[in-house]
């Protein structure tokens, strides 16, 4: 009786601590993601070569976080 307490509970946490650790590596990345986009705006607005050469740079780390925010929407979706 005790082993399947203390299994169970073993899992009950290690579930919780996982859904805490995929929420808060979602949250970064759609915060990476706005800053990366904010700030590619905020470039491209100049016409200095150096900033447009950051826009530029800033395109690839945008599209992987955009995936990544697809996925993050399309499983928030299709879970409920």
């Amino acid at each position: 009786m005790v082993i399947t307490v203390t299994t169970s509970t073993v899992t009950t946490i290690t579930t919780i601590a996982a859904m805490g650790l995929t929420a808060s590596i979602g949250i970064m990345a759609v915060a990476s993601l706005i800053a990366f986009l904010a700030t590619k705006e905020i470039a491209s607005v100049s016409s200095s070569g150096s900033l447009l050469r950051i826009t530029r740079f800033l395109n690839v780390g945008i599209l992987p976080l955009v995936m990544a925010f697809a996925v993050i929407v399309v499983i928030k979706i299709a879970g409920g």
